[in-house]
């Protein structure tokens, strides 16, 4: 796909001129400020002129070892230094792949996969990170194959030489999710980033005079453009925090952005969610969010019911709903596709839920039974263009009616590395006149005065929290959870809960097991999930054998078992619900009337009960039948909720603890032992900070 190239204004071609060119002016200024911990005290600060000199450093080391045209893995935890990394590789003209550490005693598939596929041959990360991997890069042959460099112990000198790029040059990786269907490297190019960086401009109009606050993971998508590159490009600051300390105390975020009046912040539907609930009066009264203008929303579905609560809860602070700015994109399209316009809320269509299913839109009012009320996700910028497509036909469709979203721009990306016919089915495709080539979306939608609303899936992704899974991953692990469950006889979607995301497990139960043990199995599935993959199952229901719904080739017809559920016309042996929204990161909050007070340190007996008493809510399970040995993962804690219990208890004990406290004391008996022990540590050990979005 060809376009012409949108300089940006500074005049250069690639991030390497870019950088370059800001370090030569204005070498001092700041651009990256890291909050540790999220708090606002002792912050650390990297300037363009700091981080040049460490790129060029990165990126000697990188030529004298040949590895120009390579790719190498960026494996950091949240700090600055992946700064130094990232554009240490543009530098050096290194394909870079953002990526997250693995644990340090765990094998990571999904990393391996990413090796195999990009036949990378160089990780970088810190020097903390890399002798926390000496085990397992000694125990495994694919880690310990690689060429491994910390680049905070690199010493700053000569040698480094301008790479031979253009702005077709192959940027970095963006890596989609996957297991067992292997992840797919999205090729970003130097021209896709810095069109994407002036799309992202004109819809926002963040430049020189702007603030930004980010606790989005730097590995993500929507992490990297915003809260690296496009800082760069539009040359204001940015304050960044670990995503472990938003979803741990989510006033963290909004704090920095009162503090440092921000104008330009944002992330997934679910963080505006989980602000709402979990800012408390207190905190909100010492808030003043009146600068900030722009509040984009994307990553997953933008719910109305969630920026009204957000507005209202806000509102005596300063926020402004027509602050808000929801927006569609995904990785292939380098973040964005569409975006609302500054100025006046978002805009918002009630429709016949019912119809909606058929394809079809029909106006309702709001508040009506059977409706469901869209935001609207905005117009392209520059050259895209979007055209709503019916799949089969390849007709384009009329405004107002559902189909595939197909997108023409600049900033679609190349393809997918070394996949070719992947390539050319996904980047390739043109409507039935042959005009094209346009990028399917796999999302469903329609166009109405010109304005894209996003209506669901085409493809057969799970989005939690921004988040990709394939339902093949899950339903693997389901199978290999316990042995009652049948291989290849299972179904993993997602429903809406409450305007909430859930994952909704179906699985048949071998017919050897006649009477199984619901509970068990239940429990097993949970765990499984919850550790392989860190997201909580909403619902797990068990059904006959030989009952789940497949094509006559064997398919697993995973949207007539959807349909089918949300009927309830499955053929149920047993099954088990959460008691509030599983995709949602909130812990509805249990009646403690059996927690003692206590004035002083809280005993070993007192914060055992509060441990109880706040899984038995979040897990369904009677307080009586919960397991002190059992590992957290047991009662549903996936990572999110895990951050959201930490940061509970925290302010319930009333002082800080490390993010991965829940890691290291992994059962309630072992958890309630450490925080009761006198003399006990605030950050109890350290360990790479669980997977966020």
């Amino acid at each position: 796909m060809s376009h012409a190239l949108v300089r940006p204004r500074a005049g250069c071609s690639t991030l390497v001129e870019l950088l370059r060119q800001r370090a030569l002016e204005a070498p001092d200024r700041v651009v990256y400020t890291f909050l540790k911990d999220g708090e606002l005290e002792d912050p650390t600060e990297l300037t363009y002129g700091r981080l040049d000199e460490q790129a060029r450093a990165v990126a000697a080391w990188l030529q004298e070892r040949g590895a120009a045209g390579e790719r190498a893995l960026l494996l950091y935890p949240p700090g600055l230094e992946f700064m130094a990394g990232f554009f240490g590789c543009l530098y050096a003209g290194v394909v870079a792949i953002p990526a997250y550490p693995p644990r340090s005693r765990r094998k990571d598939a999904r990393l391996h996969e990413i090796v195999a596929d990009a036949q990378a041959s160089v990780a970088l990360t810190t020097s903390a990170t890399l002798s926390g991997l000496e085990g397992l890069r000694a125990e495994d042959p694919v880690l310990g194959g690689l060429r491994w460099l910390a680049t905070d112990d690199l010493p700053l000198g000569a040698g480094w030489r301008a790479p031979r790029i253009t702005h077709d040059t192959l940027a970095f990786l963006q890596y989609t999710s996957g297991s067992t269907v292997a992840p797919r490297g999205v090729m970003v190019t130097h021209a896709n980033v810095l069109h994407t960086s002036e799309d992202l401009y004109l819809g926002t109009r963040i430049g020189e005079a702007s603030i930004s606050v980010s606790w989005l993971p730097h590995f993500h998508d929507m992490g990297l453009m915003s809260g690296v590159v496009t800082p760069v490009y539009r040359n204001y600051p940015i304050y960044l925090m670990p995503p472990a300390s938003f979803l741990q105390r989510p006033a963290r975020w909004l704090q920095a952005l009162s503090h440092y009046r921000a104008t330009h912040a944002g992330g997934p539907n679910f963080a505006y969610e989980l602000c709402a609930r979990k800012v408390a009066p207190e905190q909100r009264a010492l808030l003043d969010l009146s600068s900030w203008i722009v509040a984009f929303s994307s990553a997953e579905p933008v719910r109305k019911q969630t920026l009204d609560l957000f507005a209202e809860t806000f509102a005596p602070c300063g926020f402004s709903k027509e602050a808000f700015y929801p927006a569609y994109g995904l990785a292939e399209a380098t973040v964005k596709v569409s975006g609302k316009r500054l100025g006046g809320p978002p805009t918002f269509q009630t429709v016949e839920a019912g119809e909606l299913d058929r394809h079809r839109v029909v106006a309702a009012r709001e508040g009506d039974p059977g409706t469901r009320t869209l935001v609207g996700c905005g117009r392209g910028e520059l050259d895209t263009r979007i055209v709503v497509v019916q799949p089969d036909t390849r007709q384009a469709c009329a405004p107002g009616e559902v189909g595939e979203i197909w997108v023409s721009s600049s900033n679609v990306a190349l393809g997918y590395w070394n996949r070719p016919r992947e390539t050319e089915a996904t980047f390739g495709a043109r409507l039935a006149s042959g005009e094209g080539p346009f990028l399917r979306t796999g999302d469903l939608g329609f166009l109405l005065d010109g304005e894209l609303f996003v209506t669901g899936r085409l493809k057969e992704l799970v989005i939690i929290r921004g988040l990709n899974h394939y339902p093949q991953d899950i339903e693997r692990t389901v199978q290999g959870s316990h042995p009652a469950l049948r291989p290849d006889a299972g179904a993993a979607f997602s429903v809406d809960r409450d305007e909430e995301e859930s994952l909704v497990v179906v699985q048949e139960v071998d017919r050897l097991h006649r009477s199984p043990r619901v509970d068990e199995i239940v429990a097993a599935i949970r765990r499984a999930v919850t550790e392989e993959h860190e997201v909580s199952p909403g619902a797990v229901v068990l059904i006959r054998h030989g009952t789940i719904l497949k094509t006559s080739s064997g398919k697993i017809q995973r949207g007539a078992c959807r349909a089918a559920f949300l009927e309830g016309s499955l053929h149920v042996v047993g099954e088990w619900r959460s008691a509030e929204p599983a995709a949602g990161t909130t812990l509805a909050p249990p009646a403690l009337d059996a927690v003692p007070a206590a004035d002083g340190p809280r005993s070993e007996r007192e914060i055992t009960a509060w441990l109880i008493a706040r899984l038995s809510a979040v897990s369904g399970i009677d307080s009586e039948e919960i397991d002190l040995g059992q590992p957290f993962a047991a009662f549903g804690l996936d990572s999110a909720r895990a951050l959201v219990l930490v940061g509970e208890l925290e302010t319930w004990l009333g002082q800080r603890l490390s993010p991965v406290v829940l890691w290291n004391y992994p059962t309630i008996e072992a958890l309630a032992r450490q925080l009761a022990a006198p003399g006990r540590p605030s950050a109890a050990g350290a360990a790479p900070a669980p997977h966020t979005a």
